[in-house]
């Protein structure tokens, strides 16, 4: 099918240039025309797209997306003890369908606010597969290991095996939406037996690594009580560093760790709200940009955060390091859209999207700025940044297909999805609509 967007203003190219009242033309999952003129080819489909942006669409570079059924667990708590005596508990109660209707929760708040492709780490990834399949997305997603004893060795450890096998039997599936990286929870979380085992099996495929790195400055401390090294310094002498590699949040980098993060290629994923929310500090974002090394954004779990808006962590990234640093003229709005949109696609090795130009994908999104808080618009970029809600989104293109628009869902039953979000919040809190039973 082809669709023609007319009348449209357009966030455009590698420098985010800007076309105003334009035209932006798609056949199947490809852009085919962008240009100021109208294309004389016939569309079957013509859409009048005035008072609209249409923009790349964004890329969550790190996520548990089932957490939105623990959404909100654990305000309050320091990392640690959100997480082994909050959310723990919880997610040893969740089953298999729990996950996939979690999972069809979060894809309905992604798409609704921007978001076309995701990272992702949680259990039972093959009913995420699923429900990211039925609903036309994009992800990129693992299995992480996890081994506290060195007795968990790796061919007895369940996680570990079952990592392999999902990259073996789901690697670029479905017309490469689906693509499978290898994945480590953390350095706490494991055993040096483990990780080096699993480097072993991650350059065999040239697999990508996704990790929680320097987090908290008691994890990032205690690595280097326990093996004289950081974190980074800790993978890189396993070998898992010799293929790319995200770092999910990398609070407590140290320069020496940045220098290794810069040498390997590896991808600082940013998580403004959850590492606000936990308390966990400021990541040095400004110093990362100025090295040169890939940093993009991710909202991280549900938990944690307590939303999977990108606009948001848009927002906070842009504004809470001016503060830090006193310096207002640190990661302009450029600079942030692109860690949202071209950085992430980047990252999750998807080198033909993040990016409104002819030959790439057609993963789009439109704002309407027909609204009170966007007008005037005095410069597009800074409007997107400071100005811009996700509910301001009217459209999500994935691959040439509308999975939303106008507040409707095309790829998901709503309605459906509510109820049994309803039924298993119930059994997991012994509540109903926010009711102690």
């Amino acid at each position: 099918m082809k669709i023609l967007f007319e009348k449209a203003d357009i966030l455009f190219g590698d420098n985010l240039d800007v076309i105003f009242n334009g035209y932006l033309g798609i056949q199947d999952d490809k852009i085919i025309y962008v240009g100021e003129d109208k294309p004389t080819q016939k569309y079957d489909v013509v859409k009048d797209m005035s008072d609209k942006l249409l923009m790349p669409g964004l890329f969550n570079s790190h996520s548990h997306a089932a957490m939105t059924l623990l959404r909100g667990v654990g305000t309050g708590f320091p990392l640690q003890e959100w997480l082994f005596d909050n959310v723990i508990p919880i997610e040893d109660k969740l089953v298999p369908n729990d996950i996939r209707v979690g999972n069809q929760l979060a894809i309905m708040e992604m798409i609704s606010t921007g978001t076309v492709s995701f990272s992702d780490m949680y259990v039972y990834p093959v009913e995420q597969i699923k429900a990211v399949m039925d609903a036309k997305m994009k992800i990129n997603i693992c299995r992480p290991i996890l081994a506290f004893t060195p007795e968990d060795f790796p061919e007895k450890n369940e996680r570990f095996i079952e990592s392999l096998w999902l990259y073996d039997n789901y690697h670029n599936h479905d017309d490469g939406r689906i693509r499978i990286d290898l994945g480590i929870h953390a350095e706490y979380t494991s055993t040096e037996d483990s990780v080096r085992a699993y480097a072993v099996e991650a350059k065999k495929r040239n697999a990508n690594i996704h990790v929680h790195v320097s987090e908290t400055i008691k994890e990032h401390n205690e690595c280097k009580e326990k093996y004289g090294k950081t974190p980074t310094k800790w993978l890189k002498d396993l070998g898992i560093l010799e293929t790319q590699s995200q770092f999910a949040h990398g609070v407590c980098l140290e320069d020496e760790d940045l220098n290794i993060i810069k040498e390997k290629g590896i991808t600082i994923v940013h998580n403004p709200s959850s590492n606000m929310k936990l308390g966990s500090g400021f990541a040095r974002i400004s110093k990362m940009h100025d090295m040169g090394i890939n940093v993009s954004l991710g909202t991280d779990g549900a938990a944690s955060n307590n939303n999977l808006n990108m606009f948001e962590e848009m927002h906070l990234a842009a504004i809470i390091h001016k503060g830090n640093q006193n310096d207002p003229t640190i990661l302009p709005s450029k600079t942030v859209i692109k860690m949202a949109t071209v950085n992430g696609a980047r990252m999750q090795g998807r080198l033909d999207t993040g990016v409104i130009k002819t030959g790439f994908k057609a993963d789009i999104i439109a704002i309407d700025f027909n609204k009170p808080h966007l007008i005037p618009n005095i410069n597009y970029l800074d409007s997107i940044i400071y100005s811009a809600q996700g509910s301001d989104v009217c459209m999500t293109m994935i691959d040439g297909f509308i999975v939303y628009e106008d507040g409707k869902f095309k790829t998901i039953d709503e309605e459906q999805t509510y109820n049994e979000v309803r039924e298993i919040t119930e059994r997991l809190y012994e509540v109903y609509d926010g009711k102690k039973r």
